[in-house]
């Protein structure tokens, strides 16, 4: 077993990684090159989707579906409370307002029945559904397919925790909309920082494509006004500058590659910690398994009168658990500004209250993995007694 600190997540870089970044840094194009098209490529490839858009962050994805989807001022979002805070935020920048639907305790991720309750008393059209694959459990996207439809609504999947998931012979990126994607360290690949967002519609990428770039167009085709040239540009709606860079595409070039080893590795730590704990039943329940989930997150859930002692006694061991999330309507935000307030969405603070996520990553060892087992069995048997 190694003596290091364990983090909840971390990347895994080797030398093949080093070497594209390298060669990236000895060539022409740092960014706006084609190392952003080869990564993008792989990986609406690997997803099977149409299209891939990049981003500079998996909030900047976020940001530019509902932009694709055209949300705008007044609309409503609907997400669960169970997530970062970024997947409402970026309905919020759109000037939607963001509504909750609480989660299903099989799944952790958004409940589709509380969902359609939701919708049906919104008192105005929902734009956009936005469930969670929470954690990497790939969330049954039929019933809120079949629900977008109804209500007329876009599907953005925030599988931020999910790439590399599948449900059934499908992976995820195919089913909704518009899948997001993110890339930071902790996720399974990444870009250092970095977003996407799959699709198989022409018009969602295009839209994406020019809102990442200032909403300028070049193309004389996309030009409102007259063309005077090939010189020339047009600022057609405002955008921002969230563009990946050729030095973060070629990262993430390299490290697609890789993908199927990461997703098999996750899943294995999966079950040695489902096996390590399985005596623990009673003080520990363990999280949802699926045979797609991509485990992005290993989360346990222990009684919240014990939790703070258990996430402390942890901490101090060298084990660097963290806890995903505090539900987004309880931020002081949320609350000052929408007048959400604690007991709104009970399951989630439920699970909120109790969560711990425990290391999970590809490099991690199995020593490893069975000394934070350890040491959360006997911390959790020590506070329980208490």
């Amino acid at each position: 077993m190694s003596m290091r600190y364990l983090p909840y997540g971390h990347q895994s870089i080797n030398e093949d990684d080093i070497k594209a970044v390298v060669e990236v840094l000895k060539g022409e194009w740092l960014t706006t090159g084609p190392a952003v098209e080869r990564f993008e490529s792989a990986a609406a490839e690997y997803t099977g989707a149409s299209y891939a858009v990049s981003f500079s962050s998996g909030t900047a994805a976020l940001h530019g579906a509902m932009y694709a989807a055209g949300v705008s001022e007044g609309d409503f979002v609907l997400v669960p409370p169970l997530t970062f805070a970024a997947t409402s935020n970026s309905a919020i920048y759109c000037g939607a307002r963001p509504l909750f639907a609480d989660i299903s305790e099989e799944s952790l991720c958004l409940d589709p029945t509380l969902s359609e309750e939701v919708c049906a008393n919104a008192g105005a059209p929902v734009k956009v559904l936005a469930p969670v694959s929470f954690a990497g459990y790939p969330v049954d996207l039929k019933p809120f397919k079949e629900l977008a439809q109804r209500v007329g609504a876009v599907l953005i999947e925030d599988a931020a925790h999910a790439f590399g998931g599948r449900r059934g012979e499908m992976r995820v990126g195919r089913e909704a909309d518009m899948t997001v994607l993110s890339f930071h360290p902790v996720k399974h690949i990444t870009t250092a920082e970095g977003g996407m967002v799959v699709t198989d519609s022409e018009r969602f990428a295009e839209r994406m494509r020019r809102f990442r770039s200032h909403g300028i167009v070049k193309s004389p085709r996309q030009f409102v006004r007259p063309y005077d040239g090939p010189w020339d540009n047009d600022m057609i709606d405002i955008g921002y500058n969230y563009r990946l860079s050729d030095v973060a595409s070629a990262l993430g070039a390299s490290q697609i590659e890789r993908i199927e080893r990461f997703i098999s590795r996750r899943k294995e730590i999966a079950a040695l910690y489902r096996k390590a704990l399985s005596h623990a039943a009673k003080d520990v329940k363990l999280p949802p398994d699926h045979p797609g989930h991509a485990y992005h997150l290993f989360p346990i859930w222990v009684s919240p009168q014990i939790r703070r002692p258990v996430f402390e006694a942890l901490r101090s061991d060298g084990i660097g658990v963290q806890v995903h999330y505090v539900p987004v309507h309880l931020h002081t935000y949320y609350r000052e500004r929408f007048g959400f307030a604690p007991g709104d969405f009970p399951k989630a603070e439920e699970y909120s209250a109790g969560e711990i996520s425990l290391p999970i990553y590809t490099d991690m060892e199995d020593e490893d993995v069975l000394f934070v087992a350890d040491k959360l069995s006997n911390a959790v048997e020590k506070h329980a007694k208490a």
